[in-house]
């Protein structure tokens, strides 16, 4: 090969790895967190409530469960809730028994009922708390507390969390004598972790998964109203999380 071809190769070997390196450098930016709560009064409350009944005969612990059942929901019709609101939507019998030096022996059955409850009108809830339990019911399984409005509330979170980002971005970058740029990336968090007012659940229960619940709940504290005698519903929090990168000027 004559050696001024071969000069020639040798020289854009050497260059490629210099373009390849100012090709993948990466950008200055800077990356944040920004975090908002949107607090709103509740418009709907989920309750479920349980019945659970013992008897060493399958047949009376289930006739007494019926009977309070019963007894429960027609104390929840008389105090303005719908029948299409609420819902019974488990059951379980289940024998016990012991292991004694005699041989196995049953100790008794074990009826269980749920009754899912949604109260469109949040001041009965103390009434239809209190009736419930007076009229039989054994358990407080679930309570929660929602929002019919929670696009609007989650849009509202979500654009002062962003709001929040940049903030906190150019704050971090004014320290080091930089300007925030244009974005680089956006992404969004799920809208806090939910959490239960109270969460007691019975397999199979309407309301029961906690990852159903819309939003995270502060029952009583500064804010609320009483409902009835001891119950304060306070607010509801819709919460929103995103993280940004932006690009950082000289």
């Amino acid at each position: 090969m004559p050696r001024s071809v071969r000069r020639s190769i040798a020289v854009f070997l050497m260059a490629t790895p210099a373009l390849t390196l100012a090709q993948t450098a990466p950008a200055r930016s800077i990356s944040v967190t920004g975090q908002a709560e949107v607090r709103v009064t509740p418009s709907t409350v989920n309750v479920i409530f349980g019945v659970e009944t013992l008897d060493k005969a399958l047949s009376p612990a289930k006739s007494e469960n019926d009977r309070r059942v019963q007894a429960v929901v027609q104390g929840i019709r008389s105090l303005g809730v719908e029948a299409k609101d609420i819902q019974t939507d488990y059951i379980r019998v289940e024998p016990r028994y012991d292991d004694l030096a005699v041989g196995t022996v049953l100790r008794h059955y074990t009826v269980r009922k749920s009754i899912a409850v949604t109260l469109r009108d949040v001041s009965r809830f103390e009434q239809v708390l209190s009736g419930a339990l007076e009229n039989g019911a054994t358990h407080v399984i679930n309570v929660q507390f929602l929002t019919s409005e929670l696009r609007k509330h989650r849009d509202e979170a979500r654009a002062r969390a962003i709001h929040a980002a940049r903030e906190k971005a150019v704050a971090l970058a004014g320290e080091l004598n930089a300007r925030v740029g244009k974005v680089v990336t956006i992404q969004e968090h799920g809208g806090g972790a939910p959490w239960d007012f109270y969460n007691n659940t019975w397999w199979g229960a309407r309301y029961g998964n906690a990852g159903m619940n819309q939003v995270s709940i502060q029952a009583g504290g500064a804010g609320g109203e009483p409902s009835g005698d001891a119950i304060a519903l306070g607010l509801i929090g819709v919460t929103a999380s995103v993280t940004v990168s932006f690009e950082l000027e000289p």
